[in-house]
């Protein structure tokens, strides 16, 4: 029996646009996975990929600018953040009524958690959307999904990287796409004695993709407010919650892929250098797809031999 490839795409957000860059080099190389496992961002385009619909997705995410993704941000105050539901509207166009167990190749399984009992759920059965939206519902940001009678949340609080259930699912090479190196922390601050921000900026060079997220993030964060406190006669800012959620997610994500990928490693691993891109910067598509195809092409002499390996 021919061998089985599997492709274990990783949890990060706005850093998962990487995986169309990896898809591309894996194209180009002729490789196609037989399994398609994916946790957060990675279940959202590996469940494109699986239903034929990723290389329109990732033309729409391309194309967006940080006002676009700001629209889209349904904000609401229970369970999460943000609702979601307004990203899935428009997956809805081309991905609709799909079923994940009428998928033929590859097969796909999404990751989430039972908020409940800490579970590690595999959705390998029932509406492709359905079992995305459960995957990409980071805990504080995105609300749960009720689905089979369990509150379902991100799958990276389990398995950020799910290299284990490519192995379950049968693959007997795994190429898994890792996401989680911590970020050098961006946090902007609003001055106690004015309105203006500045920008802890530890990055060489201010790029205009940075004024853009700079924009969306005083906005966002602006709509949560401020808490301001003074300590040992001098003014500090608190971090808003937004900046607390988003750094204590990055920390998670990256202490339990650790953990995971020691215990469980892939065949091959490719980690694209997205760390400095922020969890939420969603309109930088452009450039972590960049990222991940450069990642992916130091790779090239091991993704031929796996394609010969394969057969």
């Amino acid at each position: 029996m021919k061998p089985r490839l599997g492709l274990a795409l990783g949890g990060g957000a706005a850093k998962g646009w990487s995986h169309f860059g990896v898809l591309r080099v894996l194209s180009e190389v002729g490789l196609a996975p037989d399994i398609v496992a994916g946790t957060s961002i990675g279940a959202l385009v590996g469940g494109a990929y699986a239903a034929g619909y990723h290389k329109e997705l990732e033309d729409w995410v391309s194309s967006l600018r940080w006002q676009e993704v700001l629209a889209m941000m349904d904000l609401r105050f229970s369970g999460g953040l943000l609702h979601g539901e307004k990203v899935i509207d428009h997956l809805r166009q081309g991905m609709q009524g799909i079923k994940i167990e009428d998928l033929q190749a590859p097969a796909f399984a999404a990751v989430a958690t039972d908020v409940d009992n800490g579970h590690e759920i595999w959705l390998r059965n029932g509406e492709l959307l359905s079992a995305i939206r459960a995957s990409i519902a980071l805990p504080g940001l995105f609300s749960p999904v009720r689905r089979q009678g369990r509150w379902l949340v991100d799958g990276g609080v389990v398995n950020p990287t799910p290299i284990s259930v490519c192995r379950a699912m049968g693959a007997d090479v795994v190429i898994a796409v890792d996401l989680t190196a911590l970020p050098v922390f961006r946090l902007v601050k609003k001055l106690a004695t004015n309105d203006e921000r500045s920008v802890e900026m530890p990055l060489a060079g201010l790029t205009d993709n940075w004024r853009s997220a700079d924009k969306f993030f005083g906005l966002l964060q602006g709509v949560m407010g401020r808490m301001q406190t003074q300590k040992g006669g001098e003014d500090e800012t608190l971090p808003s919650t937004l900046d607390v959620m988003v750094r204590s997610l990055n920390i998670m994500l990256n202490r339990a892929a650790r953990s995971r990928i020691a215990g469980e490693p892939p065949d091959l691993l490719i980690s694209p250098a997205v760390e400095h891109i922020a969890l939420m910067e969603f309109h930088r598509a452009k450039e972590a797809i960049k990222i991940g195809q450069d990642a992916a092409n130091r790779f090239r002499p091991e993704l031929e031999r796996i394609k010969q390996y394969l057969g």
